[in-house]
């Protein structure tokens, strides 16, 4: 599921080795969010069914994916599908605008950390002699990791060894107390 790039590259990817190879996109359709070369692919490929303006509605199945049904955003019209495998790609924009005014964010409004912090950002805000810790956001003691951190790679993996080092930087913080 998805109608960005990185979908279009999975379904590609994926109908060289599926039997199907199902794109639903909750969005109008895939040219606003989708390179022009992989929505030809995506076109000319038998294997790849795109359907636009669609959810994913349940996840079906006991002991293992067994099938989803979707729903027509326009229509309400349900349809199901038997699949053993989902993959979603819903996206990379942060929701993160809960934090607006309270940590500094990127344009993009990802949150700025350590040595990504500019100093006109820390002026008058940032009240310890030392800079900001690597994840460690513009208020001291507050940490960020994982997809929403500017810089991050938006791998699981690299979230979880953010998380992992975070551990450490958090106690260092609280031995400063």
């Amino acid at each position: 599921m998805g109608g960005g790039n990185s979908a279009g590259q999975a379904a590609v990817f994926l109908a060289e080795i599926a039997s199907r190879v199902h794109v639903f996109v909750r969005g109008d359709g895939l040219t606003d969010s989708m390179s022009r070369y992989l929505i030809q692919r995506l076109s000319d490929s038998p294997v790849v069914d795109v359907r636009t303006r669609t959810r994913i509605e349940a996840l079906n199945g006991q002991d293992w994916l067994e099938g989803i049904r979707c729903r027509a955003v326009d229509t309400g019209a349900e349809e199901s599908f038997a699949l053993r495998h989902l993959f979603l790609m819903t996206g990379a924009d942060p929701h993160t605008d809960w934090l607006k005014g309270c940590v500094q964010l990127d344009d993009k409004a990802f949150v700025r950390t350590g040595a990504d912090l500019r100093r006109d950002e820390l002026e008058g805000r940032w009240p310890l002699a030392r800079a900001p810790y690597l994840l460690e956001t513009s208020i001291p003691g507050v940490f960020a990791v994982g997809d929403a951190r500017s810089g991050s790679l938006k791998r699981v993996a690299s979230a979880v060894g953010e998380g992992s080092i975070c551990v450490q930087l958090v106690h260092r913080v609280l031995q400063e107390l």
